[in-house]
């Protein structure tokens, strides 16, 4: 007759069974994106000392046949989540996709032009109001507000004053970040001009400028075709400027100029609040 195992022999055989078994562990996300934490992610990363988020501000429009819709959303997405990580301890909070771009009826502006959304600035102020306001309820200290269109950066200004002030002396602050937009609109600029491009080239919308930096950061929104089928792109098109010499290491330019500035621009505004 076979002998019984021991009941040493038996706890042991539990124990190795159990090292096999894969420990389920609490996956706890690293990203800098508010929506992608679950709240309590969001509550312990604040408590934690992430007390700074960035608001980005992008926009629906046209910007030619050859750049989607979006492109301001993903572009303000993607630079705040770099500035993010530059800074530490910084999260972004969803793309404000909404914003003012003119008249619907009669069309006036971008509004001549299909999928292009616009609002009224009021509402649009609201928005970025309680946005801020809601973020300052979730324990934030220091609300950052940054702009990829260059439209609407009078109203975060003016939002930022209007909060500040009411809210003077307690513990949060917002911070409309304009080196954000002047490095976009500015020193970009002179960045490519100093690789050699023109003018003409460079544009105010939807030219090289605007073509490369989307290629630089959100690649799929560029239509490539469209560059070089050797037919000049212009303002009927809703161009202003000439994309057809666009690349992403043109662009690039760009990203380093706006992640740096803005960085530091908001590095100081947080330390000298």
């Amino acid at each position: 007759m076979r002998a019984m195992p021991s009941s040493r022999s038996l706890f042991a055989f539990v124990l190795l069974l159990l090292s096999l078994v894969p420990q389920a562990r609490a996956e706890v996300s690293k990203s800098v994106f508010l929506e992608e934490l679950t709240w309590t992610e969001l509550r312990d990363r604040v408590a934690a000392g992430s007390t700074t988020v960035i608001v980005p501000v992008g926009g629906t429009e046209q910007s030619g046949p050859q750049i989607a819709l979006g492109k301001h959303n993903a572009r303000a997405h993607a630079l705040a989540g770099r500035i993010a990580v530059a800074l530490g301890h910084v999260l972004v909070a969803p793309v404000i996709a909404y914003v003012p771009e003119g008249s619907i009826d009669p069309p006036a502006g971008h509004m001549r032009f299909p999928g292009t959304i616009s609002v009224p600035t009021a509402a649009f102020e609201t928005t970025l109001e309680y946005a801020a306001r809601s973020l300052r309820h979730a324990g934030f200290r220091d609300i950052v507000l940054i702009g990829d269109h260059g439209g609407y950066q009078r109203s975060l200004v003016k939002v930022a004053a209007k909060l500040n002030r009411e809210w003077a002396g307690g513990a949060a602050r917002v911070h409309a970040v304009e080196e954000y937009y002047r490095a976009v609109d500015v020193d970009y600029v002179q960045a490519l001009k100093r690789q050699g491009f023109r003018d003409d080239e460079i544009g105010s919308h939807a030219g090289l400028a605007d073509t490369s930096l989307t290629l630089a950061l959100a690649p799929q929104l560029v239509r490539s075709e469209r560059l070089h089928d050797g037919a000049k792109l212009g303002v009927a098109d809703g161009v202003h400027g000439d994309p057809r010499r666009s690349s992403a290491a043109a662009g690039q330019a760009g990203v380093d100029l706006i992640v740096r500035r803005t960085s530091e621009a908001i590095r100081k505004d947080v330390a000298h609040r």
